[in-house]
């Protein structure tokens, strides 16, 4: 049987993917570019018996989905820029009390207002180091259409299975561009849901770490009455000060992450093999970089692409493998440097990293990174 096709918008896909994973909540503010989301979401989820509330502000909307999840409903919020900023302090309560949750955030302009119908990447630190503490981070960065429909399904079932909050975020270009998309059927794709309670409600312990370094989630409106806090917590939910509970409660909330990286990080590897130049990219700035690798090579310079999809946790060991062997780095950005200041940062020095900046709100085109290969080769 012929698959079900569309012609969608990126942030259409993105709310089409999150009912295929089984979203039933959605609680946003409209904020361009990303607007469309929950557009598409107000109309589709009455339909299944969802719920969708426009709330007072990106604050109020957080604190919604986290809310819901706690009730044991999948849920997803929307935003860009501004947005983003509103709601870190309430992501930082997700990360302490490990809630599942999903952020889909459109990069734009900033900082603050910014420009706000033009695209950018310099989102990707504040998705790690945008809420204070200590604390992981999973932050997807889809490049397509059809990419960010199966990223954002991916991010509800990181979310579910490490009991964490998950950006997906697109820049601008990849939200609103429209492409041919297949909808995969009912059961192509894994859908992960969390691990419920093993043992009787008088037993249970929302932070049992007995169970592993992600321990079960019950539904709150259950048999099973817990205790949440944004407090550094005990195993029984209930607020301690005491100094080695607290540490080993952060290290375990890092080390869940961290021990699975091979489970959640995703990269493509595109003519890398016996590249001498490797161009890092993510987003639609991946798509220019992939046209000037076949440009290059056409050539005779002997260049690939290094596509993240997943950017935190980010491929630290595997760029470093790779950095033993090549002439050069490039890094087309739509941001002052933060990739380069990344690659940088994990490759020990072992190759040069030639950066790509650009914050006007014009995409990195072919011809700069296709420049900047034969520059450096």
């Amino acid at each position: 049987m012929a698959k079900k096709v569309g012609f969608l918008q990126g942030n259409e896909a993105a709310a089409h993917g999150a009912l295929y994973a089984g979203c039933r909540f959605f609680a946003g503010y409209p904020i361009t570019p990303s607007t469309e989301v929950a557009e598409v979401m107000s109309v589709e989820l009455p339909k299944i018996g969802g719920k969708f509330i426009q709330m007072e502000d990106e604050i109020g909307a957080m604190s919604a989905i986290i809310g819901a999840s706690l009730a044991g409903v999948k849920s997803l919020t929307s935003t860009s820029g501004p947005g983003l900023s509103l709601k870190q302090e309430l992501i930082g309560y997700a990360c302490i009390t490990e809630v599942p949750c999903v952020i889909f955030n459109v990069m734009r302009g900033g900082p603050s207002t910014g420009m706000p119908t033009g695209p950018s990447q310099s989102d990707i630190m504040c998705a790690k180091w945008g809420t204070h503490g200590d604390h992981a981070a999973i932050t997807l960065v889809p490049a397509s259409v059809q990419e960010i429909f199966e990223e954002t399904v991916r991010a509800f079932n990181l979310a579910e299975k490490y009991r964490m909050p998950v950006l997906v975020m697109p820049d601008e270009i990849v939200g609103h561009m429209r492409e041919r998309i297949e909808f995969p059927d009912q059961g192509e794709l894994e859908v992960i849901d969390r691990t419920p309670p093993s043992v009787p409600p008088e037993q249970y312990m929302p932070y049992d770490t007995s169970f592993g370094d992600v321990p079960p989630l019950a539904a709150f409106g259950s048999d099973y009455r817990f205790h949440v806090t944004g407090l550094n917590k005990m195993q029984d939910g209930f607020p301690t000060t005491k100094a080695s509970v607290v540490q080993a409660e952060e290290e375990r909330q890092i080390r869940k992450v961290e021990a699975n990286k091979a489970d959640i990080m995703k990269w493509e590897e595109y003519l890398v093999d016996d590249a001498d130049v490797v161009i890092v990219a993510f987003g639609s700035t991946s798509r220019s970089a992939r046209f000037a690798v076949n440009e290059a090579r056409k050539e005779g310079i002997k260049a690939g692409l290094f596509r993240l999809i997943t950017f935190w946790p980010f491929p630290e060991e595997r760029l470093l493998e790779i950095s033993r062997r090549v002439k050069a780095f490039v890094t087309p950005e739509m941001s002052l440097g933060m990739c380069n200041g990344v690659v940088r940062g994990c490759i020990e020095g072992n190759a040069p990293v030639h950066g790509i900046y650009r914050v006007d709100g014009e995409p990195v085109n072919p011809g700069e990174i296709l420049g900047k290969i034969k520059e450096v080769n």
